[in-house]
C-alpha cells in the first residue's frame, strides 16, 4: 500500500463496514434504558444506574424483580444494576414485537426513514451520556465512546436511506400474456444480539437495517454493558418508533443460553443476527438450526497485516499502532499479527516498539488515554499467558507487559512462529505479534494459516503487487 493509499485505509475499512451493513439488509426481507439513578457532571458517570427491560414501550422489572450488577472494571464499584430477564420475560418481548409488527411493517418507507433519522440525531445528542456509560461499564476511553456514537448515528442514517431502496423484480414466465413479480416483504421479528466491545455501533447495527426493512426487533443486551444497550432502546423510543417496535432485554450471564433459546424458539422470530465470540456463535448456530431460524454470524478474528519488502515502513507502523491498540485491542478486526519481510523486519520492529512504548495508558475514569482499561482481569490473564508461552518458545517482548489491575501497557512480541499459541488464538487485548518471513509466498501461507477469516491488510508501494497478495489472502475484507 502506498503512503497516499494508506491515508485512505481507515476510511476504506469503514466503507467495508458499510458494505457489510447494507448486505445484511437483504436477509431482513422475505420473498412473498430508563436512565434512572444516574447523575452526570462533565460527561462522567457519578452514580450507579438502574436498568429495566424495555418491553412494548414500557419500562419493566424482570420476573420476581430479579437483578444483577455490572462492576466498573477499574474501580470495582457498581456501574449499573439491571433487570435479570427470565425466559418468560424474553417471550414477552417477542410477543410485544409481533404485536407491533403489522403497524410498523405497513408504515410507508418515508415515515420509517424520518423516524430513523430522528433517532440518529437523538443518539448524537446523548454522546456524552453514552461515553460515560462506556467508561463505567467496560473501561473504554471516552474517545472510543464518542467514536461509537457518531459511527452508530451514521449507521442509522445509512439504514434510513435504504427504506426506499427495497424493491421487487419481474420473474420470467412461460405463460403467454402473464406477468410474474416477486415482492420483498418484511420478515417479522428479528432478534439482535450485540457484544460489549463496540456497544453502540454493534447494538445499533443489530437493529437499524431490520427496522428499515419494516421488521420489529428484540435487542438482547450484553450483560457487560446493560445500561449502554438499554439507552439505545430509550433513544429509539424517544424518536417515535412506537411501542413494541424496539424491545430490549437484559439478563445475567448464567441465563444467556436460556434467554436466547426462549426468543429464538418463539414462532414470531424469523431472523437472528449475532456479533461476538466464535464460542458463543457456535452455541447460537446450533440453537438456530434446532428451530430452523436463519442466523447471521460475525465472529472472532486474528487479523494479519502483511508488510511487503517494498512497503513504506512508517506508514505500516502507523497502521499497526491504530489497528492493534484502538480500544485496547478489543475489536474483532484488531491487527493481532504482523507478517513482515526479513529485509525490513528489524527497522519495522524497532519503530513499532518505540511508538507503542510511548502510547499513553491509564485509568479512563481519570482522564483521556490512548489505551484505557481492558474489560476485566481475565483478559489480562489471557494475554499474559499467551505472551509467556511465546517467550518460552523463543519469542521476545520488545515493549510492554506491565499491568495494574485491568490497565495494561501495549505489548509488542517479536519472533512469533506458528507453533506458539499467540499466533493462533485471539487475544482480544493490547498486544501485537511480529512474524518474519523471507518471501511473499510464505507471507500468504502464514496469513491464511488460521481458523479465522474476518479481515486482513497488506502494505507495499507496488499497488498491483499488493492487491495481488490481498486477493490470495482468504478474508472477508482486505485493505
Amino acid at each position: 500500500m502506498t503512503r497516499n493509499a494508506k491515508r485512505h485505509a481507515d476510511a476504506f475499512r469503514i466503507f467495508v463496514c458499510f458494505v457489510t451493513f447494507v448486505v445484511r439488509g437483504l436477509v431482513y426481507c422475505s420473498d412473498r434504558y430508563t436512565g434512572r439513578g444516574r447523575k452526570r457532571h462533565g460527561g462522567k458517570a457519578e452514580a450507579m444506574i438502574e436498568v429495566r427491560l424495555l418491553i412494548g414501550g414500557q419500562d419493566r422489572a424482570a420476573s420476581e424483580n430479579a437483578t444483577f450488577t455490572r462492576l466498573n472494571p477499574v474501580t470495582g464499584e457498581v456501574a449499573s444494576r439491571a433487570s435479570a430477564a427470565s425466559a418468560e420475560d424474553a417471550r414477552s418481548a417477542a410477543d410485544a414485537a409481533i404485536a407491533a409488527f403489522p403497524k410498523w411493517s405497513a408504515l410507508g418507507p418515508n415515515e420509517r426513514r424520518n423516524r430513523l433519522l430522528k433517532a440518529a440525531d437523538l443518539l448524537e445528542a446523548r454522546t456524552a451520556e453514552f461515553a460515560a456509560l462506556g467508561v463505567a461499564e467496560t473501561g473504554a476511553t471516552a474517545g472510543w465512546g464518542h467514536f461509537n456514537v457518531h459511527f452508530a448515528a451514521s449507521l442509522l442514517r445509512e439504514a434510513a436511506s435504504m427504506t426506499t431502496q427495497i424493491a421487487g423484480e419481474v420473474v420470467p414466465t412461460d405463460v403467454p400474456g402473464n406477468l410474474a413479480m416477486a415482492i420483498r416483504q418484511p420478515a417479522g421479528v428479528v432478534l439482535g444480539i450485540a457484544p460489549w466491545n463496540a456497544a453502540i455501533i454493534l447494538g445499533v447495527r443489530a437493529l437499524a437495517m431490520p427496522l428499515a426493512c419494516g421488521n420489529t426487533v428484540v435487542l438482547k443486551a450484553s450483560e457487560i454493558c446493560p445500561a449502554s444497550h438499554r439507552l439505545i432502546g430509550t433513544v429509539l423510543q424517544e424518536a417515535g418508533m412506537g411501542d413494541g417496535i424496539v424491545n430490549v432485554i437484559t439478563h445475567e450471564a448464567k441465563d444467556a443460553e436460556v434467554v436466547a433459546e426462549a426468543i429464538i424458539s418463539h414462532p414470531a422470530v424469523r431472523r437472528v443476527n449475532f456479533t461476538g465470540s466464535t464460542r458463543v456463535g457456535r452455541i447460537l448456530a446450533v440453537l438456530a438450526a434446532k428451530h430452523l431460524k436463519p442466523i447471521l454470524l460475525e465472529l472472532g478474528g486474528k487479523a494479519p497485516l502483511v508488510v511487503l519488502d517494498d512497503a513504506d515502513v512508517d506508514a505500516a507502523v502507523d497502521a499497526t499502532v491504530f489497528g492493534a491498540f484502538a480500544n485496547a485491542g478489543q475489536i474483532c478486526m484488531s491487527t493481532e499479527r504482523v507478517i513482515v519481510h526479513d529485509s525490513i523486519a528489524d527497522e519495522f520492529a524497532a519503530k513499532l516498539a518505540r511508538r507503542v512504548a510511548a502510547l499513553p495508558c491509564g485509568d479512563p475514569n481519570k482522564g483521556e488515554f490512548v489505551i484505557g482499561s481492558v474489560v476485566g482481569e481475565p483478559t489480562v490473564t489471557r494475554v499474559q499467558h499467551l505472551v509467556a508461552d511465546a517467550v518460552a518458545r523463543g519469542a521476545r517482548v520488545l515493549t510492554g507487559g506491565d499491568s495494574n489491575g485491568t490497565i495494561m501497557t501495549g505489548l509488542v512480541v517479536d519472533g512469533v512462529t506458528p507453533e506458539m499459541a499467540i499466533f493462533r488464538e485471539e487475544s482480544f487485548g493490547p498486544q501485537v505479534s511480529i512474524t518474519r518471513v523471507s518471501s511473499v509466498d510464505d507471507a500468504v501461507r502464514l496469513a491464511n494459516d488460521t481458523e479465522y477469516g474476518l479481515s486482513a491488510a497488506v502494505f507495499g508501494k507496488d499497488l498491483a503487487r499488493a492487491l495481488d497478495v490481498a486477493r490470495r489472502i482468504n478474508r472477508g475484507s482486505a485493505t
